[in-house]
């Protein structure tokens, strides 16, 4: 096996990766000021949503997946003191709020259902029907709502020209085009649990070595996210989480973070290019931590060569296998809704990529 040497990785990191970074965050500065903008009229609109704020630094409400698509999380005011649900009962609705015979299937993995009773504190508007169904607060009509808010925000704050709305979609999407390029958003309403972590998130997991102990519960701190992505069940989030753990990976020294930027790079360029890939930074962050918690010494992040082909190695039995766990709920699959065929197309590439290892295209 062909081995990478410190020449290949120089030049990948000085011509490649940090040309990337640079065209994203100029991407990210141009896009946050759009999305503010829009925000803060949505806010004044509707004082469930709160504005995203606009940083000079790192925004944690965006998040990048592929240079020309980001997540953006719209934060949802009025809901403080939450507490998990103690009873559970059958639901017996459609999203219209019509009865139905029988019972709607309960959630698996990273989904949940949300009860406003569930908050200590909430504005009487999340008891309104428009978004609340039988004491649960409804994902579909959070959207619907959220979606003619934007609709209108776009077209009150004179972004037509720049921004537009993307149809045949349940999520809510816009088109934003920046200086370079037009880049694809999900904006996603989500409700902000600080301070409590989600039972369903059963880590660390016992003998676990990474992280240590004492970030394990500063990670914990930070508490999670309900982000509403489907119709009936909120989905789980841990971003702020997952963003404490990449910017302390290296903190020994090691090359963990090296090894994901040209692992991101060569899956933007090669393995998986386009606006919607099929594998996004997310998956690669997943693979990442697995394989650091698998190997936590400082030995096996040491030599770039070794380090880098054991996560493509991680990367490419995950894909091939259409199986993913998520880091912190262990039951959820991220492939389970993912096109098998578009994976198998990626295993191919990573399999021919770790016969002879390139770091540019042959």
């Amino acid at each position: 096996m062909k081995y990478l040497t410190v020449g290949d990785l120089e030049d990948c990191l000085l011509n490649k990766v940090d040309l990337r970074r640079q065209q994203i965050s100029q991407a990210v500065e141009e896009v946050q000021k759009v999305v503010h903008h829009l925000t803060t009229n949505i806010s004044n609109q509707d004082i469930r949503f709160q504005a995203v704020p606009y940083s000079d630094t790192y925004n944690e409400n965006i998040k990048v997946l592929a240079p020309s698509q980001f997540l953006v999380t719209v934060p949802i005011k009025g809901l403080a003191g939450y507490r998990e649900a103690r009873e559970q009962h059958w639901r017996y609705y459609t999203l219209q709020g019509t009865r139905l015979p029988c019972p709607l299937r309960d959630p698996e993995g990273l989904q949940q259902w949300l009860e406003v009773e569930q908050f200590m504190k909430s504005l009487w508007q999340w008891h309104e029907t428009d978004v609340n169904i039988d004491g649960d607060i409804v994902p579909a009509k959070v959207l619907l709502v959220f979606r003619k808010l934007v609709e209108n925000a776009i077209r009150t704050c004179h972004l037509s020209g720049k921004v537009s709305l993307l149809g045949n979609r349940s999520a809510v999407w816009v088109a934003v085009e920046t200086s370079a390029y037009q880049v694809e958003l999900e904006l996603v309403p989500t409700v902000e649990i600080p301070t409590t972590w989600s039972k369903k998130a059963r880590w660390p997991r016992c003998l676990q070595r990474w992280p240590s102990q004492e970030r394990v519960e500063c990670i914990k701190s930070f508490g999670f996210n309900l982000l509403a992505c489907s119709n009936y069940h909120w989905q789980l989030s841990f971003l702020r989480a997952e963003q404490v753990l990449l910017e302390q990976l290296d903190e020994d020294g090691g090359c963990r973070r090296k090894c994901f930027q040209v692992m991101r790079h060569l899956k933007e360029d090669i393995w998986c290019p386009g606006n919607r890939p099929v594998i996004t930074s997310h998956h690669l962050q997943t693979v990442l931590f697995w394989t650091c918690e698998k190997y936590p010494h400082f030995k096996d992040w040491q030599v770039f060569s070794k380090a880098f082909l054991r996560l493509v190695r991680k990367l490419h039995k995950c894909v091939s296998q259409h199986f993913l766990k998520h880091y912190f709920v262990r039951n959820s699959n991220l492939f389970q809704c993912t096109n098998p065929t578009e994976l198998d197309t990626v295993a191919q590439k990573l399999a021919t990529f770790l016969k002879n290892p390139q770091i540019g295209p042959p």
